[in-house]
């Protein structure tokens, strides 16, 4: 009876999310599933090709929207999309448990909505499927930008409750009948730990709609994305020496989500010509901290020149300034 109560519970809260953040973006047909998108048409003169921005774990379209948009509207066409299972999206076939099949639903949503080719941007967990998009669709990639990527097999595992929420019996019931409530309640630390050492902006929150991938059903399929990566990545990862795209790689030293001496070295090892930028002081969220670092990478990869490496230092100067100035007596 307890369970049956929290479990139906869960199923109303999960309903008052979605009125809180209602989707913002548009469901499009790719034939087996509806993916959710935010697409927004170039200006008159755009100065930068196509750009798709794929989120990481436990996020939506809202999250890099919120980050990008106001800076890069009408300078390209852009295209920000919740991933299967994620946001609004649909999850589709058990091919969309791992990055692969979420490339081909991307390349698909890409097909039915005229982008020939773009520059793909993938922040954390999306910077395995930017990288197997690369591989699996070359034609496609005008180029890559990695934020804080998870792409290489990593010593240890994840977190437990992605572990339990995977599994066929008991992760149904858990993600119904407590993840929900234990997440909401923690929401806020989550959010904070995502950004550290780094300042979350004041509004992240409620611009983004974090608390969507609490909804039972996506936080179960979050945890098994998040729980099948080590042997995906182990398995796929060889095949990134074969990404001839321009690529520039954002990452911070200290990332307490993933291990940037792993996979962001891993991925200049293994992609020709790859750029690597490695701030100091800066956590798992370039996409937000850096930003207009990312965005002259943006402009590199497109073939403008841009001193990146000048633009990392000043920006470990301004994250340097932000943390004295929080030390600093009142």
């Amino acid at each position: 009876m307890a369970l049956a109560l929290s479990s139906g519970i869960a199923a109303w809260r999960a309903k008052e999310l979605e009125r809180r953040w209602p989707n913002i973006g548009t469901r499009i047909d790719i034939g087996d599933m509806h993916m959710n998108v935010l697409h927004l048409q170039a200006g008159p003169s755009p100065d930068l090709p196509p750009i798709v921005f794929i989120h990481g774990a436990s996020g939506n379209l809202r999250d890099q929207a919120y980050a990008f948009r106001s800076e890069l509207e009408g300078r390209a066409e852009l295209l920000f999309i919740d991933r299967p299972g994620h946001g609004y999206s649909d999850r589709g076939g058990a091919e969309n448990a791992r990055p692969d099949g979420q490339a081909h639903a991307l390349a698909r949503t890409m097909d039915k909505l005229g982008i020939k080719r773009a520059i793909i941007v993938g922040h954390s967990f999306g910077g395995a499927i930017a990288a197997s998009f690369a591989v699996l669709h070359p034609e496609k990639t005008a180029g890559l930008l990695f934020l804080s990527p998870a792409t290489h097999p990593w010593p240890g595992g994840v977190d437990w409750y992605y572990d339990l929420a995977s599994t066929p019996v008991v992760g149904p019931l858990f993600s119904y009948a407590i993840a929900l409530h234990a997440g909401m309640a923690r929401l806020d630390t989550a959010t904070v730990n995502v950004f550290a050492p780094n300042p979350r902006p004041d509004r992240y929150i409620e611009e983004t709609g974090a608390a969507l991938v609490l909804r039972p059903d996506g936080f179960r399929w979050n945890a098994i994305d998040v729980s099948s990566l080590h042997d995906y990545v182990a398995n796929f990862a060889p095949r990134y020496r074969e990404i001839e795209a321009p690529t520039v790689i954002i990452t911070g030293d200290s990332d307490d989500i993933v291990l940037e001496e792993i996979h962001s070295r891993g991925l200049e090892r293994d992609i020709a010509g790859s750029e690597l930028l490695w701030i100091k002081g800066l956590g798992h969220k370039p996409d937000y901290v850096v930003t207009d670092v990312a965005i002259a990478a943006l402009e590199k990869i497109a073939g403008r020149e841009r001193d990146l490496h000048r633009l990392a230092l000043e920006a470990e100067g301004r994250i340097a300034a932000t943390r004295n100035s929080k030390r600093a007596p009142d």
